[in-house]
This record gives C-alpha cells, structure tokens and sequence, in this order.
C-alpha cells in the first residue's frame, strides 16, 4: 500500500493518499475552491481556470483540478492575488457572451451568477462583444443558446463519457469557439442525439435548457438523470 502523502492547505497539514488531485484533497476537507468546468467522473480539462491555487515555490498559478497533490506542498487556496484572478475570470465570460441574469431562465439556478455572486462581480471592466449567436430550438424538447454558453464542455463530456452519444463538440477557437452537433447538424436532426437531457442538465448556465420554461424557471437536476446516481454528478 502506497504511504500517504502530507502538504499544507491554508496553513491546515492534511494527509491522503497520493495520486489525487489537489482539488479533491481540498474538497475532501471543506476547503472551498471555486469550479465551472469541474465535475466530478468526468475527465478533466481545466477550461475555465477558476481554481487556480498558489503553491509556494511555484511562481505561476497551478490548476487545483489538474495539479496532482505531492508530498510537502504549502497551498494557498483564498489569496488577493486569487481573489482577483477569479473576478477577472468571471467579468471576461459576461463580457464575451450575452449573460443578462433578469431575463435568462437559470436566474437564481446558474453557476455562473453565484460565482459572480460569491466573488463580488457588480460590473466588467472590459469592453462587452454584444455576440449574435443564433439560437437551435430545433430540438423537440431542448434549447441551445450559445450566447449564454461559458464553454466549460461539460455537455460534450457527459455525451461522449456517460452518454456514449458524442453529438456534441466543438468548433472554431478562442472567442469564437462554439457548441456544434453532429459537425453542424441542428440539434433537432441530429442522428446520434437520444434525448436523455444529460447535456442540459450539466450545464452550469442558460446556455442549454427545456422548452416551455420561463426566467428562473429551469432548474438543473442532476441526481434525476437516469444512470447518473453512481456517477455523483456535483460540481459543489
């Protein structure tokens, strides 16, 4: 059996096994990190840099999520310099995509506003886009606006890794980057869709949501979704 190993997290010594990840370890000790890409079983891709850590002895910021934890690492998960990372974070994606809390049907329900919430976002600094993505409700059930979209990829994981469907993906890059289904088949045509919701009901925002659901209406229900359970879902 491997020897645990020992590191410090805000000044608390913690031990646990080694080969996980600074972020469970965290978790694992109500240590609070802030995610948006982040599920748990899902594979990890670090998108939205959200739980950037300090340790010392590194001069840059590592990713909690993918930063595997070693044996004597001093942490630091709640600096200034954190604090203002993360609020830069959150003022880019509002100024790159269209989030008007009043009117979008996950107010009250979205990832994306608690964050801005959480970290005291009040305005951006930076110059809005006023992005014109066209909307698919081709779907009989389901909604895509991709102007509320914060690119996290978690519909494309959970179809191509729970699912096993693969519809969706991604297209272009940088800002332009966008959702795709079935290489830019309307999501309503889609050959390889099955309808399960696991898409829209992983999505941290409005970006993906049920027809016929009003402002604040939609709520995400994860633990609801068939095959799921074992999975556990939760982005805490």
């Amino acid at each position: 059996m491997t020897e645990p190993i020992t590191l410090t997290i805000n000044d608390r010594t913690l031990q646990t096994p080694a080969g996980r990840s600074i972020l469970e370890v965290a978790r694992e000790n109500d240590i609070r990190i802030p995610t948006l890409c982040f599920l748990k079983e899902l594979s990890i891709v670090g998108a939205c840099r959200l739980c950037m850590v300090e340790v010392t002895g590194v001069p840059r910021l590592l990713p909690a999520c993918a930063t595997e934890a070693a044996d004597g690492m001093k942490i630091r998960t709640d600096t200034t310099r954190l604090r203002n990372h993360r609020r830069m974070i959150i003022e880019l994606l509002f100024a790159e995509r269209n989030h008007v809390c009043a009117v979008c049907v996950s107010n009250g329900r979205c990832e994306l506003q608690s964050l801005a919430q959480e970290l005291g976002v009040t305005h951006t600094r930076f110059t809005y886009r006023y992005a014109r993505y066209p909307m698919d409700a081709s779907h009989p059930r389901f909604i895509h606006d991709p102007n509320r979209c914060v690119m996290c990829t978690r519909c494309v994981r959970v179809c191509a890794e729970i699912e096993g469907a693969c519809t969706w993906d991604v297209k272009n890059r940088g800002i332009h980057s966008e959702l795709t289904t079935d290489l830019d088949t309307p999501w309503g045509e889609s050959d390889s869709c099955t309808s399960c919701g696991k898409c829209v009901h992983v999505c941290p925002t409005g970006a993906l949501f049920e027809k016929g659901k009003a402002t604040g209406e939609m709520e995400k229900r994860r633990e609801a979704l068939p095959g799921l359970a074992k999975h556990r879902l939760d982005s805490r």
